[in-house]
């Protein structure tokens, strides 16, 4: 893993997230986008650091999902 792949896997999930504007479940974008856990925590990491998704954790029962949205620009 370096600097240039963890780029490319964040443009992955940025696309796979801009597809259908909703609230994702971490899971479903790690089916849809086939990427490896290390490989997207790192994207996660990537555009969250550049403010670009927003992370949600939400209980339920004893397991917690995580949810992932796009941020909402206004230019």
């Amino acid at each position: 893993m370096n600097v240039e792949s963890i780029g490319i896997n964040s443009g992955i999930v940025w696309r796979q997230l801009a597809s259908e504007h909703r609230k994702w479940e971490y899971a479903e974008v790690k089916e849809a986008t086939g990427l490896a856990d290390r490989d997207m925590n790192a994207a996660i990491g990537w555009l969250a650091r550049e403010g670009k998704i927003q992370i949600e954790e939400s209980k339920v029962g004893r397991k917690t999902i995580i949810y992932l949205t796009l941020c909402d620009y206004f230019g």
